[in-house]
């Protein structure tokens, strides 16, 4: 909120008994995004008596103001800047209404407004009505402000407020996201649901708490936070507005980034596992459905069993269900023979058998990535050390919220007699394919003793994998090695239980536990 109506309103009543009278001595910039105003009495030979500074941090990501108890120029690197302004003394503060700005009213109709709008905040001077000099230039829509437009009228009346069916935020822009917010908790707080007049009686008292607030300090959503009314845990409360804005200045730029940066990193990973756990639920009623009481396979034996009582081209017909022990009705296709229906059932039966692995395949799949994310979260959320956590992010590939990649985009893959192997592609894939799309009951495949693919083959539950699927993984892995060209290759062969990547390896290396060999001719997809 050091951004929001509600605190500046406070703060340039603050400020007024501190500025008028005093001159405007310089203003500079020696950082990108960042200007400092020099307000004193009288200039001296050397220094200013009695000087007060304003500094304006207006990055995009960050504007807030601080006021040092002193400030020096560098020597190097700085640029003088609202030169017009020099010596001119400051009549007044301004509070625009119900608006994220305020001026300095100088002398000779000048006031330069810091507006305060989030990512487009900006230092602009103002003649009379007139931009004449803008800090952001960037910012070319700022050109065209209007000095008497920056003040807004609301109506904020109870009729308005039943207007706009209860609400309060078409009413109360001003209020922001952390007003917004503990309006919301004391609404789940009340005993009354907060509808027409019992909430309208809450929003006066939240207005009455803004007119003479306490300035919180605390951490809330993982971010450091400065409110008018408590939110989240509370580090500290002030009640003077400047003493409270430069604590937060000094905190936020202490520990404010890691916070930012974690609560984005948090963010970016809640939203992953939120779209994994629909995945996962969508799948599984998908499994429910093709999985379902009466079996594709099943019907085609009933048919089979029964191709006596089928009548020619017939489009149903009704058969004893042995499975269940009752009458069961079966939709034909009249342009087919009963035996040809079965074959039809028996083909969709196969086709069945392939979908329900591949869910339960992808299903394992997510729930491995499930759990890797909800791991990465309880591990970000511990870090205090910006550094450590960008490290972190990086290595784990969490900077960004790219949607999930599915095995057969990431690496070589082929199916052999209804079993998926996949095949890395080099060093860094190779690691991707074993650590993270590699599960313990997968089988794990190497050209022994010299450098190639990583090969998987993927588990199917309660089967044992055919030593023919064995032998064709072998010969991808020994095609995929440097000794393709050789008649014949030893190859690993080991569940992925023991293979290990230990700390500092480089990538694509492993450690195994444990091994057994085959001997193959190497032979490509």
């Amino acid at each position: 909120m050091y951004q929001n109506y509600h605190f500046l309103r406070q703060l340039s009543q603050a400020l007024r008994p501190l500025v008028v009278g005093l001159k405007f001595m310089e203003c500079f910039s020696q950082e990108k995004d960042e200007l400092v105003i020099v307000l004193a009495h009288a200039r001296g030979k050397n220094n200013y008596y009695r000087p007060f500074f304003l500094r304006a941090t207006l990055r995009p990501d960050f504007a807030c103001l601080h006021f040092p108890e002193d400030f020096s120029r560098a020597r190097h690197n700085s640029v003088d800047l609202f030169e017009t302004l020099y010596d001119l003394e400051v009549v007044d503060v301004r509070q625009f209404k119900n608006e994220r700005a305020f001026g300095l009213v100088l002398e000779n109709n000048y006031t330069l407004v810091f507006k305060l709008f989030g990512n487009r905040s900006n230092a602009v001077l103002f003649q009379e009505e007139a931009v004449i000099d803008v800090f952001h230039n960037k910012l070319v829509s700022d050109n065209n402000l209007q000095l008497a437009k920056l003040d807004r009228e609301l109506d904020q009346s109870w009729e308005a407020f039943e207007a706009a069916g209860h609400d309060h935020r078409k009413l109360f822009p001003t209020f922001g996201k952390e007003v917004n917010a503990y309006l919301e908790q004391q609404s789940a707080l009340s005993s009354q649901p907060s509808v027409g007049l019992e909430k309208w009686t809450l929003i006066q008292g939240v207005l009455q708490k803004l007119e003479q607030p306490t300035y919180y300090i605390s951490t809330w959503q993982y971010q450091i936070t400065f409110s008018l009314v408590p939110l989240g845990e509370v580090i500290r409360s002030h009640t003077d507005p400047i003493e409270a804005l430069n604590d937060f200045y000094t905190t936020y730029n202490r520990i404010g980034v890691i916070s930012k940066e974690k609560s984005e990193a948090v963010r970016v990973l809640q939203k992953r596992i939120q779209r994994t756990e629909n995945y996962l639920e969508e799948a599984f009623q998908k499994l429910v459905t093709v999985d379902g009481d009466v079996k594709n396979e099943e019907i085609g034996h009933i048919l089979m069993a029964n191709l006596h009582q089928i009548p020619e081209r017939a489009e149903r017909v009704t058969l004893f269900d042995f499975y269940r022990d009752r009458d069961i009705d079966i939709k034909l296709k009249s342009d087919l023979s009963p035996q040809r229906n079965a074959e039809t059932y028996y083909r969709k039966a196969k086709n069945e058998r392939i979908e329900i692995d591949k869910l339960q395949e992808n299903i394992a799949l997510r729930e491995g990535e499930l759990e890797d994310l909800k791991s990465h979260l309880q591990e970000i959320e511990a870090f205090e050390s910006l550094k450590l956590l960008r490290k972190y992010l990086k290595n784990n590939s969490l900077l960004t919220d790219a949607p999930i990649l599915s095995p057969t985009q990431l690496f070589k893959h082929t199916e052999f007699e209804g079993y998926v192997i996949l095949i890395g592609k080099n060093a860094k894939n190779n690691d991707l394919l074993t650590k993270k799309y590699a599960y313990k009951e997968d089988l794990w495949l190497h050209a022994r003793d010299v450098s190639g693919s990583h090969v998987v083959i993927k588990y199917k539950a309660g089967r044992k994998i055919p030593n023919s699927v064995i032998e064709r993984a072998a010969q991808l892995a020994a095609w995929y090695s440097k000794r393709r060209t050789e008649t014949l290759c030893p190859v690993i062969v080991t569940p992925k239980k023991f293979v290990r990547k230990p700390k500092g390896l480089p990538e694509g290396e492993v450690v195994l536990d444990k091994e057994e060999v085959v001997m193959v001719e190497p032979r490509g997809l």
